[in-house]
């Protein structure tokens, strides 16, 4: 068995949002993989299938960015599950616009729904997808809160749209990987 959360905001407003790709690579991961989000468990939208012939779990926490953990401990703690078998995929400003990178583990690089979860799970060590928004455009390296809040609460321009698409689905690719081979190789074929 494998939980695979993507991170994300509910709602409308945040739907396209950067902050909300977690959610757009769990979307199409479920769409190419006939899993639907039918069901409501532990504060999440949760779809049940199978990928690579292994059972997974996939949810999005319908709590906020900020109090991911709470649904994410509730899934590990439902499912009975070893971290191993959690990934989590999210958003990362610290990446370029595009560029996936997977870990084994490893602390949260200041996104607060990671804050979230590592908290919630006691452990930094469960494996993790970063999908690159890159940074907002400003003259320097030094960002104001509010200028990074609004630049991951945005949506993406139509030419950034462009490069995220195949994005998305490589994205997914990974994760069958993940689900089929383990983290160790899905990151030697993705990083």
């Amino acid at each position: 068995m494998k939980v695979i959360v993507g991170l994300g905001n509910p709602g409308k407003v945040y739907a396209r949002s950067r902050h909300n790709i977690g959610f757009r690579c769990l979307n199409r991961l479920a769409i190419l993989n006939s899993i639907r989000f039918d069901h409501k468990q532990c504060h999440s939208r949760v779809g049940r299938g199978e990928i690579e012939g292994e059972a997974v779990v996939l949810a999005k926490p319908m709590t906020f960015m900020n109090l991911s953990g709470k649904s994410v401990a509730c899934l590990v703690r439902k499912y009975d599950l070893t971290l191993g078998g959690l990934l989590v995929i999210y958003d990362d400003i610290d990446l370029p616009l595009g560029k996936i990178r997977l870990r084994q583990g490893g602390g949260s690089g200041g996104h607060r729904g990671m804050n979230s979860i590592i908290s919630s799970l006691g452990s930094e060590d469960f494996p993790r997808i970063r999908v690159g928004i890159g940074r907002p455009q400003a003259e320097g390296q030094c960002f104001e809160e509010g200028a990074v809040v609004s630049h991951v609460l945005s949506g993406f321009s139509a030419e950034e749209e462009q490069q995220i698409k195949p994005v998305v689905t490589r994205v997914s690719e990974a994760i069958h990987c993940f689900v089929g081979h383990g983290i160790e190789a899905a990151m030697n074929e993705f990083n």
